[in-house]
C-alpha cells in the first residue's frame, strides 16, 4: 500500500504548500493547501479515507476539482480530464465578461 501522506504530497506539490496536522485521537488529519500565503483548500481527512487507497484517490480528485472550479476552469473539461486518467493539462480558465464573436447567438 502506498503511503497516504506521500500520495497527498505527490498530488499537490510543488504547486501548493502542504500542511498536514493531527486533529484528534481517532486519526483525523487536517489538510491545508496554500499558495503565496493564501489558503487555497482545507479538508478534514478521516482515518478511513486516509487508509483506503480508493477513497483517498477520490478525496484528492475532489479537492483538485474544487480548486480548478475556483480558478475558473470548465467543470466539463475537469471531469473529462479526471475520467481520462487525471493528469491531463486543463485548458486555460474561461474569462467571464469577455466579448465573443458568438455572443448573443
Amino acid at each position: 500500500m502506498d503511503n497516504p501522506f506521500q500520495v497527498i504530497t505527490d498530488a499537490f506539490a510543488p504547486q501548493y504548500q502542504i500542511n498536514l496536522s493531527i486533529q484528534g485521537l481517532d486519526g483525523r488529519i487536517m489538510l491545508t493547501l496554500s499558495k503565496a500565503g493564501r489558503i487555497v483548500a482545507r479538508r478534514m481527512i478521516s482515518a478511513q479515507q486516509r487508509n483506503d487507497p480508493e477513497r483517498l484517490k477520490r478525496l484528492v480528485q475532489s479537492i483538485q476539482f474544487g480548486i480548478a472550479i475556483e480558478q475558473g476552469h470548465s467543470a466539463v473539461a475537469i471531469l473529462e480530464a479526471m475520467t481520462d486518467g487525471g493528469n491531463i493539462k486543463l485548458p486555460p480558465p474561461q474569462v467571464q465578461g469577455c466579448a465573443s464573436s458568438t455572443a448573443g447567438l
